[in-house]
């Protein structure tokens, strides 16, 4: 491979994983994770890190910021979307660090786990999705 030309993925490459890994999502949950906003970021800004009690951004890559849909009632009237963030720079140096799996399983891996957090999965729901869990 000629290294000369290669560059960093991408804000946009991260989301395109994302979307692939919420495309292959099975029944019943493909249909629901549609409304799920999938925000990619560079890295968690401080507001998100305070609220989690974190002071290094690149341990945060990815969360989900909305009600679970097993803890949700009709009197709760969010004032924005379920969104699921991924933090690209921390995701790249994970992905650095591990050095024994692709890309593409990686940012699955941290999208699979952000919707666990929306639909409430067990890891029984989530080893059924995502193998890596296992």
């Amino acid at each position: 491979m000629d290294w000369t030309a290669a560059q960093a993925p991408s804000l946009y490459d991260i989301a395109v994983l994302a979307e692939e890994t919420r495309k292959a999502f099975p029944q019943p949950f493909d249909y629901p994770a549609r409304s799920v906003v999938i925000q990619v970021e560079e890295l968690a800004d401080e507001d998100m890190l305070a609220d989690l009690e974190l002071d290094d951004p690149y341990e945060l890559t990815g969360l989900y910021d909305g009600i679970p849909l097993t803890e949700r009632s009709v009197m709760d009237q969010p004032d924005q979307p379920d969104m699921i963030w991924l933090f690209r720079r921390a995701i790249l140096e994970e992905w650095i660090e591990r050095g024994d799996v692709s890309l593409a399983e990686l940012v699955g891996n941290v999208v699979v786990h952000e919707f666990a957090h929306h639909f409430g999965w067990s890891d029984k729901d989530i080893a059924r999705i995502d193998r890596w869990w296992e």
